[in-house]
This record gives C-alpha cells, sequence and structure tokens, in this order.
C-alpha cells in the first residue's frame, strides 16, 4: 500500500501535486524506457524574476537540455514563488520526492541545518574570488550531509550577486555605520551591523526604497543589480563595493530520482549543469560590477537606469578589520545560536585554510 500524503504535500497546489506523482513515477517509468520515448523532468527552479532563473536556469532546462539529450529528456521548470511552496519547505520535499529536483537558498534551509550556512557567513567573502574557494573547500561536506541526512544528490551550487551596503549619506567604511539604522534580511548580517555598532532592521526587500525615503532606515544590505532595479539609487548617495555576503543556493535532486534516470542522461546533465552552474558564476561577478557601474554612471553601464552615487572601496585597514568582524562577532554568534556542531564542521572544512579556529563547548 503507497504511503499517504504528508501534511505538507497535500497543502501544496494542484502542479506540486503532479511534481509528487511524477516523481513516484521516475522508477518505473525509466526501466520502461526506450530510445523514442522521452523522459519528463519535473524542476522547481529559483526566484522569478531575478537573472539567476530568466536568464540561465530557464532557459537551461526549457532549451539546452532537450538539445543536448537529442529530445530524450523534455523537463519542465517552474520558479519556485510561483510553485507555492515556502522556502524552508524546499529540501524537505526534495527528500520526500515532492520535488524530485529543486533549488534551495543555503541562509533559508540552514535555519534546520545552520551549519549549511557556514559558507556565506557575512564578513567571510568580501569578493567572488574567495567565495570561489571557500565553495571549492566546503564543498565535500555539503555533499556528504545532504546525501546521508536527506537522501538529496548535490547536483550545483549557484550564487546571486554581491549584497553591499547602500547609504543615504556619506561613509567611508563600514565602521562608520555606527549609530546608523541598518535593513538586514538574515540573522548573520543582523549580528554584524551590531558588531559596527548599528542598528539592525529587518525589511521585505520590496520595501526598502520606501525605509529609506520614511527615515525608517537610513543604510541598507542589498544586491548591486537588484538594488538598481527597485531605485534605491534614487535615494542613496553611497555603496560599498565589498560583499557582506552573496546568497548561495544549491541545485539539488531526490536521490530515488536521480538514480532512476538511465546512466547515460545523468551525465549530459552532470556535465551540463557543471557548465550552468560556471556560467552562474559567472554571471553573479558580471552583475556585481554592472550594479556598481550603473550606481555611480559610469560609461560601462548599458542600462538605462544610472545614478550618481560614490563607491566606497574598502582600505586596507579595513580589509584586515573584515577578519576582526569575522572572528570576534560573526563567527562566535553563529556558534552560539547553532552549537558544537557548526564548530567542528568549521574546524574541520574552513579554519584550516583560513587559519581560524572556534573553540568546540
Amino acid at each position: 500500500m503507497a504511503p499517504s500524503p504528508s501534511p505538507q504535500a497535500r497543502r501544496l497546489p494542484g502542479l506540486l501535486r503532479a511534481f509528487a506523482l511524477a516523481a513516484a513515477l521516475l522508477p518505473a517509468a525509466a526501466s520502461a524506457q526506450t530510445a523514442t520515448t522521452p523522459i519528463s523532468l519535473k524542476i522547481v527552479g529559483g526566484l522569478a524574476g531575478v537573472s539567476q532563473f530568466v536568464n540561465f536556469e530557464e532557459p537551461f532546462w526549457r532549451d539546452e537540455v532537450p538539445r543536448l539529450t537529442g529530445g530524450r529528456v523534455q523537463p519542465e521548470i517552474v520558479a519556485s514563488d510561483r510553485a507555492g511552496i515556502r522556502s524552508q519547505e524546499m529540501l524537505p520535499l526534495i527528500r520526500l520526492g515532492v520535488v524530485p529536483f529543486g533549488t534551495a537558498l543555503l541562509a533559508v534551509i540552514s535555519t534546520e541545518d545552520p551549519e549549511f550556512n557556514a559558507m556565506d557567513l557575512p564578513a567571510l567573502n568580501p569578493t567572488i574570488a574567495e567565495l570561489r574557494r571557500t565553495m571549492t573547500r566546503f564543498r565535500p561536506f555539503l555533499e556528504r550531509a545532504l546525501s546521508e541526512r536527506y537522501g538529496v544528490r548535490l547536483l550545483a551550487i549557484y550564487t546571486y550577486p554581491a549584497q553591499v551596503v547602500w547609504c543615504n549619506r556619506a561613509f567611508s567604511s563600514l565602521a562608520d555605520l555606527r549609530g546608523r539604522r541598518v535593513r538586514t534580511s538574515s540573522v548573520g548580517q543582523a549580528d554584524l551591523i551590531a558588531a559596527l555598532g548599528g542598528t539592525a532592521v529587518v525589511t521585505p526587500f520590496n520595501k526598502i526604497v520606501q525605509a529609506m525615503r520614511t527615515g525608517v532606515v537610513e543604510c541598507a544590505i542589498t544586491g548591486t543589480l537588484s538594488g538598481m532595479s527597485i531605485g534605491l539609487h534614487e535615494v542613496t548617495t553611497h555603496v560599498h563595493a565589498a560583499a557582506i555576503n552573496w546568497g548561495v543556493s544549491i541545485f539539488a535532486a531526490n536521490e530515488q530520482a536521480w538514480e532512476a534516470l538511465p546512466e547515460d542522461i545523468r551525465r549530459v546533465l552532470t556535465d551540463g549543469l557543471a557548465d550552468l552552474e560556471r556560467r552562474i558564476w559567472d554571471g553573479a561577478e558580471r552583475e556585481t560590477g554592472l550594479g556598481l557601474a550603473c550606481a555611480s554612471g559610469q560609461p560601462s553601464c548599458d542600462l538605462p537606469r544610472r545614478g550618481t552615487l560614490t563607491v566606497v572601496r574598502p582600505t586596507p585597514e579595513e580589509q584586515a578589520g573584515r577578519l576582526s568582524l569575522l572572528t570576534g562577532a560573526v563567527l562566535p554568534r553563529w556558534v552560539d545560536r547553532c552549537g558544537p556542531v557548526c564548530a567542528e564542521v568549521w574546524n574541520e572544512t574552513l579554519g584550516p585554510e583560513l587559519g581560524i579556529r572556534v573553540p568546540v563547548n
């Protein structure tokens, strides 16, 4: 007898119940495949309307995968926020097979597994080059933990462009945020702002400009290009060039759904996803620079919107102080919330290369 659907599955809209049925049928379907029978894949991607989904994920599954597989694979992809999925439910739903293939933001799924967010802690990766190195060091742990805890296969790691500080009056370094009210979107960002002497104010993305205009906040942490898209350049005067953090996400598959695919199809998808991951990272680097160029009105900006902001570049002193913020505030508070497991994961993965060890209590 088939198990009854979980309460989570019963709450999902019709599209996702169809995804659940598709996932349940995948093993049987795969065993009955012939060379002329298309394989239907159901994918839940990232957020609709942002470059990662519009320019990369959706075209890859819609156009490239059918071409790469000679028409044998016919995917359907929907953005997570259009599929009616709460972000924190994504990983459990992949484990259950309700979502056989899906994209999940690390900062959100880390509410259940705080150690997953180690690679994107605020102040850890001010440049994408440092984020790439961190990802390489952390990936083996992430692969192993997802497989052992959830029965989930990690297929790719994506990143959004840099999350940076925008302010409505002059500042020359992050130290000048002392006493200012700063929009944040995560507990880690709030920890960093508190360590700098500022006040963190949690504000939805679509309310940032209004909050700036009404004086609720004086500064905001958000993306370079996304900040331009909502008109943040119209209510601010300065933007910092160094990333506070990024917004890393994983693309993963239910293990049974993945193993049900023919081996040659798995090879094609593995290679294709590796190339997609590279392009998304290159795109995030490019869009980070483009956002700063447009915010400051540089000739290299090819978008219709341009600002006149001053770009604040980190000084060597500020770069040195970043490590003090990481070791003195962000890391200890993260470990306090997470417990010994986070300290152990840090010390085993990222700590040795950085020369930073945290005590395990």
